[in-house]
């Protein structure tokens, strides 16, 4: 039985990175105040304190990573 479990707790960590997702697309507004990331799409994102962040400005394309659940920023990345 502990076989089975050493081999399966891997498997469940690569799941939950699995769920983890990202959102594309053009910046449209940034507010540097509250951190928050508006895309032109019309989504927006609040970044936490504890997140680093590139500078940005609108026009630039950013990958927004998210958590599994979808509720928190983990990353900002602006590709090249």
């Amino acid at each position: 039985m502990k076989k089975i479990l050493l081999v399966a707790s891997p498997l469940i960590f690569l799941a939950g990175a699995a769920l983890a997702s990202s959102s594309d697309g053009v910046v449209a507004k940034y507010n540097h105040n509250v951190r928050v990331i508006t895309l032109e799409n019309g989504k927006s994102f609040t970044v936490p304190r504890d997140v680093a962040l590139p500078p940005l400005q609108a026009g630039d394309r950013v990958s927004i990573q998210l958590n599994g659940e979808r509720d928190r920023v983990t990353t900002v990345l602006k590709p090249n």
